[in-house]
């Protein structure tokens, strides 16, 4: 059975900056976490962030770049806090490692998890084309990243 990395936020876990979540009612993935497939995380609570905490954008490019060592990721505050967000994109690739996970449905828009959008990093609510930190890592470790927009797209790709 294929196991799914899965943004905890996206199962209802109120791990959000906000101290929300972005809960999904998809019947698939109802149907993936009653089988055991789903391995949740968050890889900025798992770096150590509490819930709530500031809002986090990147300022320049993406997750790649961050990764480079080219961009820096930026709470509202203006603390720079790149550190927590590469140590969580490190934590969710273990765990795809020690569970044998090639696949994740990851929530859009975040700086960590954003697989097609992020925010642009102007705090003003634009979004961009580009990845978060955590799935720019996994995808560099062939680790194939959905967003809860892809889901019916993720079940092709396990042959459901």
């Amino acid at each position: 059975m294929k196991k799914i990395l899965v943004s905890a936020c996206l199962l209802g876990q109120k791990v959000r900056y906000d101290g929300g979540d972005k809960a999904v009612s998809h019947p698939l993935l109802a149907a993936w976490a009653e089988e055991g497939r789903l391995v949740p995380i968050c890889p900025e609570v798992a770096a150590g962030f509490p819930t709530p905490r500031p809002p986090a954008e990147i300022a320049v490019d993406g997750g790649e770049a961050v990764l480079a060592g080219a961009a820096r990721v930026y709470e509202r505050t203006g603390a720079d806090v790149t550190g927590f967000y590469l140590a969580g994109a490190e934590a969710a690739l273990d765990l795809a490692r020690r569970h044998e996970i090639r696949l994740a449905l990851l929530t859009d828009r975040s700086p960590s998890c954003g697989s097609a959008l992020i925010y642009d990093g102007a705090f003003a609510g634009a979004t961009r084309t580009g990845v978060g930190v955590t799935t720019a890592l996994l995808r560099q470790n062939g680790i194939r990243v959905f967003s809860e927009r892809q889901i019916d797209r993720l079940a092709a790709e396990i042959g459901e």
